[in-house]
């Protein structure tokens, strides 16, 4: 049994992770009734949205407390690659609904949720979030209010602390580190739990009815992960983006794909970015940040979705109406709870556009929950992979600038 063990340890985390998905899949065919199988899943992405808060608040406090350089470039850097990537996302979206037009269903139970009634509310919910308890914004996995406070003590330790009182602070952090890297060895027993209880719950039933509609908006996320997004990155570094795009696809992708929640994949997006050799100071703060505003696969459902609403009632569109979405869906995205399905409540705020009443567009919202075990796992793997893209991408142009080593994708290199 210890040999068996070893062998499995020495195993890279990917080619773990494969074989519990082959072996989820396995069972959810084969198994469907044993539903105790799919606690693995649940336990898994629990621990990770339990460690997650803790460690944002202490990594992005450390990191600001015991910063050494003048990082600020980089910070202004990440935040318009996430921004840009997000709005082209949105007007790609508007383009494939324009060329591949869907309609839906629109006689399925609305869900039972409460949107918000346009961006004013989205915009105040953030800031209210911003200024909530500390303490509570960790028990709640409140992301907006950890990065503040995290911010607001960051500076203050870096100020007002004593050098011991930073090496406790940084200490403290690398002990949440080691927790996380813990719960990540569990991946894959996690990822055979939450493939099965896909499989075992869906079947394949769920490509005909909407097949359609979850080509396009699997269609236009592709086309941001494989086109738009190598594009950009491209433009900041001069180099082949590919190779990190890859890479953040499959070691960041692949587990977003099936814990469905960009905050509870911020653990690994971590463990990558020190993989890549990147600077803690920075990743520490911008990784948690692109999880709350780096929303590419939320902008396309937004968008297609509100437009297959009006495909399917007759609402004609118009360039610049359109366009105006494209930008209401960047800016709701932006907005978008981390959770699994958060996307799906922007689009009654969206429709709202279009004179589509609350009733319809939650009909809408309804079918995005039917199809969201394909569409939101998409979606999460695109946010979260391009949090750390995006992030290497703002370091890689920082060093150029400076005339510094990129060190691309954690290799030494000018």
């Amino acid at each position: 049994m210890k040999s068996i063990i070893t062998k499995w340890n020495s195993m890279s985390l990917i080619l773990r992770i494969v074989i519990g998905l082959v072996i989820g899949a396995v069972l959810g065919i084969a198994l469907p009734g044993v539903t105790a199988i799919g606690i693995l899943g649940t336990v898994f992405v629990g621990a990770l949205k339990a460690i997650a808060p803790v460690l944002v608040f202490v990594l992005v406090a450390s990191a600001l407390a015991n910063a050494q350089g003048n990082i600020g470039a980089r910070f202004r850097s990440v935040i318009a690659l996430y921004l840009s990537s997000t709005i082209l996302a949105a007007v790609l979206a508007v383009i494939g609904s324009f060329l591949f037009p869907v309609t839906m269903i629109l006689n399925v139970a609305a869900a039972d949720n409460t949107p918000p009634g346009g961006i004013g509310e989205v915009l105040t919910n953030i800031l209210t979030s911003m200024v909530s308890n500390p303490v509570g914004a960790i028990v709640n996995g409140n992301y907006v209010g950890i990065l503040f406070w995290a911010i607001i003590f960051g500076f203050g330790l870096k100020k007002l602390a004593t050098a011991p009182t930073k090496k406790v602070i940084a200490e403290f952090s690398d002990v949440a580190t080691y927790a996380v890297h813990f719960v990540i060895s569990l991946a894959p027993f996690g990822v055979l739990g939450l493939v099965f209880q896909s499989v075992s719950e869906n079947g394949l039933g769920i490509f005909t009815t909407y097949g359609k509609l979850i080509l396009l908006l699997v269609g236009c996320m592709a086309l941001v992960a494989l086109v738009v997004d190598p594009l950009i990155v491209f433009l900041a570094i001069r180099r082949n983006p590919y190779p990190l795009v890859f890479t953040c696809l499959k070691e960041s992708g692949i587990t977003a794909f099936f814990t469905r929640s960009s905050a509870a994949n911020i653990p690994v997006n971590m463990q990558l970015c020190e993989k890549l050799g990147l600077e803690s100071d920075f990743y520490s703060v911008s990784i948690p940040l692109g999880s709350t505003i780096n929303m590419d696969g939320a902008a396309v459902t937004i968008t297609v979705m509100t437009l297959a609403a009006c495909h399917t009632l007759g609402i004609t569109v118009d360039i610049p109406t359109a366009l105006l979405l494209s930008l209401l869906a960047a800016i709701g995205a932006c907005g978008t709870s981390g959770v699994a399905g958060g996307s799906l409540l922007l689009i009654p705020m969206a429709a709202s556009l279009f004179g589509i009443t609350n009733d319809i567009a939650m009909q809408v919202v309804a079918v995005g929950f039917i199809i969201s075990v394909i569409q939101d796992s998409v979606e999460t793997a695109l946010n979260s992979s391009g949090d750390v893209m995006f992030t290497a991408a703002a370091e890689y142009h920082d060093r150029l600038v400076k005339g510094e080593p990129m060190n691309y994708l954690g290799k030494p290199g000018k």
